[in-house]
């Protein structure tokens, strides 16, 4: 999608340099899909403590054996 937005250009020219980016429209998305992924996991770790899980994973994983579901370690061919 094609949006019109007013960067100041000394910013953007930042915004390049750490991005590593070749063009303004790359350095943009990185920087955008960057924002993204430390919000969400800002809010994954506001959860912390908020859900009781149960640590059962090796009685699954047995139980994922004993049905001959597990895959562990094998490779795809």
């Amino acid at each position: 999608m094609r949006t019109t937005v007013t960067i100041p250009d000394e910013f953007l020219d930042e915004l390049m340099k750490y991005t590593n980016a070749k063009t303004r429209t790359e350095a943009v998305n990185k920087a955008l899909e960057d924002l993204v992924r430390r919000l969400k996991i800002e809010k994954l770790r506001s959860l912390r403590g908020k859900y009781p899980i149960e640590d059962n994973w090796k009685r699954l994983r047995a139980l994922e054996v004993r049905e001959g579901k597990a895959h562990y370690g094998k490779r795809a061919r």
